[in-house]
């Protein structure tokens, strides 16, 4: 078959991708002179290549190892207005931001939803608006409850902000403001914006806001993960604390625009999914410092064709653990370690904007193995999926429901 922009650079990693993979990658390397591989950007040979995602589309309910039978998904609450985030409260309760600005409260046995008061101004801007809902985990002492999204300079400049208040009777109380990513662009896209508390720590994802060369910079927050602590004040032991020109903010550098975050259930590792170009969307562990390589390298290519950067390897630049092409429009992410959805455990969740599917990656200690795709083919775009209280996995689909998926033919 012809592909109408490809090179016979990007023909042979098209052909690479899913062969050059342990235990293939020596048997190939047998085969292939290595000397054709840096002149198609494939340097530093002595890295592994991350796979590809190894599953199959299919037109069923799910496909792949490990595929559950008499799987449905239940529509909680429809009509909602482009969910974008969503967290549960310790009632079994739920908070769903709205990207146009609203917060709302939906009851966990009734799926009611009711507005809540007090949310901070946002600008919905392209891409843009009231992006995630954080609940601190210890919420029943402190009532902490955190947002991201994108607000203005007044010049139809843009940028994420942070906040948290306390919620009390269905409004927020005493927000405050405690990180705004710097500077401000006109560019409407690539907010991030993913929120995480881990050992108490505050974990931020910004986009690189379409200014992807500002994603090596590290003298701006774009194309980073942040780390602070519970209450936006700086952790002295971040790796840029104390370089001069960098923002002290800064955990990792070189992403394009990550909208996935979890914490890795045994050994508290902090990974990242993020949107690729026209492919290449990444799955990444973050280690402190780290440059993952965004727009350096990238598994994808420009939208229309043409390359990106130094290839796919570059020394001084991490690989991603997992990468999609084609992009499947990683959102957010959850880690499964329940015992309800038979063979399931451990897995990692990964939901699918543009591909249209919550992807279930198995885990192979701290490896990812088969991928089984789930509602690939109801043609919905899944935001964000979490675990419930009661082991259930929910999502916001669709640009308006929030779902269940349930087993058996009464819902499990």
């Amino acid at each position: 078959m012809l592909f109408p922009h490809a090179t016979p650079c990007s023909i042979l990693r098209s052909t690479l991708r899913p062969i050059l993979r342990p235990p293939r990658l020596a048997a190939m390397l047998g085969l292939l002179s290595l000397s054709l591989l840096p002149a198609c950007g494939v340097t530093g040979t002595t890295e592994e290549v991350p796979p590809v995602a190894p599953a199959t589309e299919g037109l069923a309910d799910a496909t792949g190892p490990g595929a559950p039978t008499g799987m449905r998904m239940v529509t909680l609450v429809d009509g909602l207005d482009e969910p974008w985030g969503m967290d549960f409260l310790p009632d079994g309760s739920l908070l769903v931001t709205e990207q146009g600005g609203a917060l709302k409260l939906v009851d966990g046995k009734n799926y009611t939803v009711t507005p809540v008061t007090g949310v901070p101004s946002s600008e919905r801007a392209g891409q843009g608006g009231l992006l995630d809902v954080l609940v601190h985990p210890q919420f029943a002492d402190n009532g902490w409850v955190y947002l991201s999204y994108t607000v203005t300079d007044g010049s139809g400049k843009y940028s994420t902000r942070v906040s948290r208040a306390r919620l009390e009777g269905g409004a927020l109380q005493g927000v405050e403001e405690i990180f705004t990513a710097k500077p401000f662009y006109r560019e409407r896209r690539h907010f991030g914006s993913r929120l995480l508390l881990a050992d108490g720590y505050l974990y931020i994802t910004i986009g690189d806001r379409g200014n992807r060369e500002q994603a090596q910079s590290l003298a701006t927050h774009n194309g980073k993960v942040m780390r602070l602590l519970e209450d936006g004040s700086i952790p002295p032991d971040n790796p840029f604390v104390g370089t001069q020109g960098a923002r002290p903010e800064i955990w990792t550098y070189g992403h394009r625009n990550p909208q996935g975050m979890a914490q890795h259930p045994t050994n508290g590792s902090i990974w990242v999914t993020e949107h690729g170009p026209q492919g290449g969307d990444e799955l990444n562990v973050l280690r402190p410092g780290a440059n993952y390589g965004w727009p350096l390298v990238t598994y994808g290519e420009e939208y229309g064709g043409g390359t990106i950067g130094e290839g796919t390897h570059l020394e001084g630049t991490q690989q991603p653990l997992v990468y999609w092409v084609p992009s499947i429009g990683t959102g957010n992410i959850a880690f499964y370690t329940g015992n309800l959805y038979p063979g399931w455990q451990p897995s990692l969740l990964v939901s699918g904007l543009k591909l249209t599917r919550i992807s279930r990656l198995e885990l192979e200690g701290d490896k990812v193995g088969s991928e089984t795709r789930l509602l690939a083919n109801l043609g919905m775009r899944i935001r964000d999926v979490q675990i419930g209280p009661d082991g259930k996995v929910y999502a916001l689909a669709g640009g308006a429901r929030l779902i269940r998926l349930d087993l058996g033919p009464q819902g499990g």
